[in-house]
């Protein structure tokens, strides 16, 4: 299990910081900066696996001055807890995330259950669930959130969009699918509302798993809290560790 969670870890910490323009150290670890999407989380974060939360609150001020938001992932479970209090104080909501490798039994399932997606056929889906999370929101940062996909096409050796259909033609759910040096990890996956409880999320993620039954290994992280992760484990996914990360919006 640590070796799966440290090969996870590895791969998260690369992706992030290949498909990130600036890459800056602070105590502890490091940050990702994208000032094309100022709007995401994800693209412009803090990750640190060390050090104190005294200068890792300090370095999140300064590294993502001027944005609306404060990420700090903590990717080792006990200093996350040790972070807790110190980062509590100073405002910012708490999450922790389950690291899940798959372990079961490799589906009978071909890939071809799933049709691969171009980032021209994403983009609109992406900007329908964008706007149905964010009706309030300015189209510009709808069109924002959805163009993020892009960054992820150099940031692994294979990068694909995964999606199932309904039977009338309608996406109804998707998935990335991301591999590098052996490792693989199926991220983002989504039903949309109204095709949610048919059994679509179980078809892509069966498929993605048969796909990637040569990888050395394959995970998913999902919230610890939330129910998916005890889909995610009726599938074959089994916690190997847990992440932290730490918000102020």
């Amino acid at each position: 299990m640590a070796d799966e969670l440290a090969r996870a870890l590895s791969f998260l910490h690369g992706f992030a910081r290949r498909k990130a323009p600036v890459v800056a150290p602070v105590p502890g670890g490091f940050a990702v900066l994208d000032a094309r999407y100022p709007m995401s989380h994800d693209d412009n974060k803090l990750v640190v696996c060390s050090g104190a939360p005294g200068p890792v609150l300090a370095a999140a001020e300064e590294r993502l001055a001027g944005l609306g938001h404060r990420l700090v992932c903590v990717d080792d479970d006990r200093l996350g807890h040790e972070f807790r209090p110190a980062f509590a104080a100073a405002g910012y909501s708490h999450e922790t995330n389950v690291v899940m490798a798959f372990r079961g039994a490799s589906p009978s399932a071909s890939a071809a259950a799933t049709e691969r997606l171009t980032l021209e056929e994403l983009l609109p889906v992406l900007r329908e669930e964008w706007r149905a999370s964010l009706p309030q929101a300015p189209q510009s940062v709808v069109d924002g959130l959805a163009a993020r996909a892009a960054a992820r096409a150099s940031a692994a050796d294979v990068v694909e969009f995964h999606a199932v259909r309904a039977p009338g033609g309608e996406i109804a759910a998707h998935a990335d699918l991301y591999v590098h040096e052996g490792v693989a990890q199926i991220e983002n996956v989504y039903t949309m509302e109204r095709h949610r409880g048919q059994g679509f999320a179980r078809v892509l993620l069966t498929a993605l798993t048969a796909a990637t039954a040569g990888a050395e290994l394959t995970f998913l992280v999902a919230d610890a809290a939330d129910w998916p992760r005890e889909f995610y484990a009726r599938l074959g996914f089994e916690p190997v560790g847990h992440t932290h990360a730490f918000l102020r919006t």
